[in-house]
C-alpha cells in the first residue's frame, strides 16, 4: 500500500510538471515556435478543429512560422483563425502558404509574460503541495485503521516530502529557464 501511494504521488507530481512545461511552451518568446499555434481552432466543414489537423505548420526561419493548408479553399479560413486568435499575430497569405511573422517583444511585454510565467509556476507548486497533502491524509487514515505503523507513516511522510521538494526545485529551474529565455533580446 505504501509503495503504491508513493508511486502514485510521484506519477501525479510528474504529470503536474509536464503540464507546466506545456503551459510554458505556449508563452512565446521573440523566436518562432510551431507550438504557438497549437490552440488555434479553424472552422472546417462546420466544426472547429486544431490548426495542425487542416494544415502543415513549419518554421520558415527563426522569426516566421509557415502554415500550408492541405486544401486550397482553407487558406482564407486558416489566415482568419490565426488573426482572430488571442496571440496578436498578423498572418499574410502568399499563394497557398501563410507566413506568420513573430513580432519582437517589447520590454513591457516581456515583464508581463514573466508575471504570467510566475503565476503558472505558482499554480504548479500549489498542485504539488496538494498532492503531498492528499498523500499525507491517506497515510493518517491508514494509521488510524492500523494498517501501517507510526514508524512507517513517519518514514513515508519524509519520502513524500523529499518528492515534493524535488518537484518544487524542478519547477523553479523551469521558471528560471523560461524567464532567462524571455529576457533575451
Amino acid at each position: 500500500m505504501i509503495s503504491e501511494l508513493k508511486k502514485t504521488t510521484e506519477h501525479k507530481m510528474q504529470r503536474s510538471i509536464e503540464a507546466l512545461k506545456l503551459d510554458l511552451a505556449k508563452v512565446r518568446t521573440g523566436r518562432a515556435h510551431v507550438g504557438v499555434l497549437d490552440h488555434v481552432m479553424v472552422e472546417y466543414y462546420g466544426n472547429p478543429v486544431p490548426i495542425n489537423q487542416v494544415a502543415n505548420v513549419t518554421l520558415i526561419d527563426a522569426r516566421t512560422i509557415g502554415v500550408q493548408p492541405w486544401e486550397k479553399p482553407m487558406v482564407g479560413k486558416v489566415e482568419k483563425a490565426i488573426r482572430d486568435s488571442d496571440l496578436g499575430l498578423n498572418p499574410a497569405a502568399q499563394g497557398e502558404v501563410i507566413r506568420v511573422p513573430m513580432p519582437p517583444l517589447t520590454e513591457e511585454r516581456r515583464k508581463e509574460l514573466i508575471k504570467v510565467v510566475k503565476q503558472e509556476g505558482e499554480g504548479a507548486k500549489v498542485a504539488i503541495r496538494n498532492l503531498r497533502r492528499d498523500a499525507n491524509a491517506s497515510l493518517k487514515d491508514a494509521l488510524k485503521a492500523k494498517t501501517i505503523s507510526e514508524d512507517e507513516e513517519r518514514r513515508t511522510e519524509e519520502e513524500v516530502q523529499k518528492l515534493t521538494d524535488k518537484s518544487i526545485v524542478e519547477i523553479d529551474k523551469l521558471l528560471a529557464q523560461k524567464e532567462q529565455e524571455l529576457m533575451q533580446i
